[in-house]
């Protein structure tokens, strides 16, 4: 009988492509990337979240009393806003949040790159260093982490000791970074990584305010959410950060462009 990690090689080995995306905070994966994930889930791809924190900090708590209450809530929520946005695989770690920045970098990238190496993504998507709309440090930090375990995931020389039972080193081929063409008002400025690639996302931006609505404690932010989006229009917008194919950058319409596979 194969082990965990040989049933997961073997299951994430079949010819399908895989897009995994990371964030710190349930409410972020339909905030910065839902109507990316609906596109390509209709697109027949597999798709990730892994989500770092329950975000137990969170300053809208709906009726929790303490930290432990809203986590159980917040992991509620995001797994409801996951079935919406037809997420198959949503995952929620438990770093504590507003404190990402002071977690043991290898610690964190180790748990990213293992999860990488399981799930096998033919292309990552994450926040830049600048942190998103929000700036939210936790953002940033999410997006450093993601970015250490995109290129480590396929060196052997990398947290060799995951390699067995299976479980290989795996080098995904695109990573790329949600960016935006405006800030928040009345936010500390945020410089933001320059866009090449817009995803057309209006057939579901309905759908991506709805996943984001499924976060009921967060409902104090529902109507400041639902005018920014709707601000943002038909596309989400992102940086393409690294790519296996080492040729000149060209706007794009597709985070799959020139992907296979395997490689």
């Amino acid at each position: 009988m194969p082990s965990f990690c040989e049933s997961l090689h073997i299951r994430y080995n079949q010819p399908m492509l895989r897009l995994m995306c990371v964030t710190a905070h349930p409410d972020d994966e339909a905030g910065g990337f839902g109507g990316t994930l609906l596109a390509y889930h209709d697109r027949g791809i597999e798709t990730s979240v892994i989500c770092l924190t329950p975000g137990q900090a969170a300053t809208h708590r709906g009726n929790a009393r303490n930290d432990q209450e809203l986590a159980e809530l917040r992991r509620r929520e995001f797994a409801d806003s996951c079935e919406i946005l037809r997420v198959s695989r949503p995952i929620i770690l438990n770093y504590p949040d507003g404190q990402l920045y002071r977690q043991e970098l290898n610690r964190v990238v180790y748990d990213l790159t293992t999860r990488v190496r399981e799930f096998r993504p033919h292309v990552m998507i994450t926040f830049g260093g600048e942190g998103g709309v929000t700036g939210h440090p936790d953002h940033s930090m999410a997006g450093m982490f993601a970015t250490l375990a995109f290129h480590w995931a396929g060196r052997p020389n990398r947290y060799a000791d995951q390699l067995k039972d299976g479980l290989s080193p795996h080098r995904a081929q695109k990573l790329y970074y949600g960016t935006a063409d405006f800030a928040l008002p009345n936010r500390p400025p945020i410089t933001f990584s320059p866009q090449s690639t817009m995803i057309e996302i209006g057939k579901y931006l309905e759908t991506k305010i709805s996943a984001f609505k499924a976060h009921q404690t967060q409902s104090p932010l529902w109507s400041l959410f639902e005018q920014n989006a709707r601000r943002r229009g038909n596309g989400e917008l992102y940086h393409l950060v690294a790519s296996v194919n080492a040729i000149p950058a060209e706007a794009e319409t597709d985070l799959f462009a020139g992907v296979q596979e395997s490689i």
